[in-house]
């Protein structure tokens, strides 16, 4: 796999580490160059796929998403929702009065 224009270099990866707030060890910067060089190769080969009257798409799967009917609801999750209240009243929360 050949590199390609303008390779992602050591130093490069310093930068983007150093503008990017990560420390990065001295001796992974090299690898960690080859491997955005090796995702840059991979790049550069699919511009040489020839996409030509192929449709752009938004997933791969032809599939809506499910979606819910757009109503109120109290989720029918009251008794749920207040099984560990400290104190509960007719289906209610009960809290301390806040303003005398």
């Amino acid at each position: 796999m050949s590199k390609p224009e303008g390779a992602v270099s050591a130093e490069d990866v310093k930068k983007i580490a150093r503008l990017s707030r990560l420390h990065v060890e001295a001796d992974r910067l090299q690898p960690l160059a080859d491997d955005l060089n090796g995702i840059l190769s991979w790049i550069e080969q699919l511009n040489e796929v020839d996409v030509e009257g192929v449709e752009p798409m938004t997933s791969a799967v032809d599939m809506s998403a499910p979606l819910r009917a757009d109503a109120i609801t109290d989720g029918d999750k009251r008794d749920d929702v207040l099984k560990n209240a400290p104190k509960k009243d007719d289906g209610f929360f009960v809290v301390p009065r806040s303003v005398e």
